[in-house]
């Protein structure tokens, strides 16, 4: 009996959104059932913004097109294509898009994204 020593998902698991934000998890709790990590695509639309949160897991931006704004601990940081940035465990974070133009980004969570543990404020 050969046991893979790879993880091919067949498809993506869509996040059900009601913001016109477009996330596609890769790997992680909902595709994979991988807690250490989960790898999402994702495409914000213009003038998107999510509430703060406080997440309880580090959180890698990649930016592909666009720019995307990341407040960390109430400083707004500007990233565009081609630009990264690490938003570590406990910080204080909003991300938005408050340009006229769409943006495209992977994000990397380390542990896994979970929605118990990000700490969204209402």
């Amino acid at each position: 009996m050969s046991t893979k020593k790879y993880i091919k998902p067949a498809k993506p698991f869509r996040v059900p959104t009601n913001d016109g934000k477009l996330i596609e998890e890769h790997f992680g709790l909902a595709t994979t059932r991988t807690p250490a990590y989960s790898i999402a695509h994702m495409i914000a639309p213009p003038y998107w913004s999510e509430p703060h949160q406080k997440p309880e897991f580090d959180e890698i931006t990649i930016m592909i097109r666009g720019r995307k704004m990341v407040e960390v601990d109430g400083e707004e940081i500007i990233l565009q294509a081609g630009e990264t940035i690490l938003v570590q465990t406990g910080a204080r974070v909003q991300y938005s898009n408050p340009f006229a133009e769409e943006n495209e980004y992977w994000s990397v969570c380390v542990p896994a994204f979970d929605i118990n543990t990000v700490n969204r404020e209402d």
